[in-house]
């Protein structure tokens, strides 16, 4: 499930909605919904996530962070390290061989770690919000 899927759903059934209902009402099929849920498909469009946002009455900073969840789902993640250091590459290259067997704090701690680095310009770099635990 990715961080959008699973928003997405949180926010469904706390209104009491249907799948199928809000994928009619979206102009979606209910496989391609519940595949967004589960995190088996791609991010939304920005259009989708409108709609959704429009459907479920949801505005500013809820919005916003839907937004951003949307932004940082895509299950399938390509990190390009060209040009940067051997050890940069070295890293990319183990997370993506070991984040199947990490167990959730592991992965809670480290991002943590990188919410926390400050970009040059002093604010967060990966524009996270406060982190809700999954597990």
């Amino acid at each position: 499930m990715t961080p959008f899927g699973e928003r997405l759903r949180e926010l469904r059934e706390q209104r009491g909605i249907q799948l199928k209902a809000m994928a009619e009402a979206l102009g979606v099929s209910p496989a391609y919904l519940s595949a967004l849920e589960h995190g088996k498909r791609g991010r939304p469009t920005h259009a989708l996530v409108v709609a959704i946002c429009a459907y479920l009455n949801i505005i500013w900073d809820e919005a916003d962070e839907l937004a951003r969840l949307a932004r940082i789902s895509h299950p399938r993640v390509t990190v390009d390290t060209a040009g940067l250091s051997p050890r940069a590459t070295e890293l990319a290259n183990l997370l993506a061989e070991r984040i199947h067997s990490l167990p959730s704090g592991r992965i809670e701690k480290m991002l943590a770690l990188l919410d926390g680095a400050a970009s040059p310009s002093g604010s967060r770099s990966l524009g996270r919000g406060a982190r809700r635990r999954s597990d």
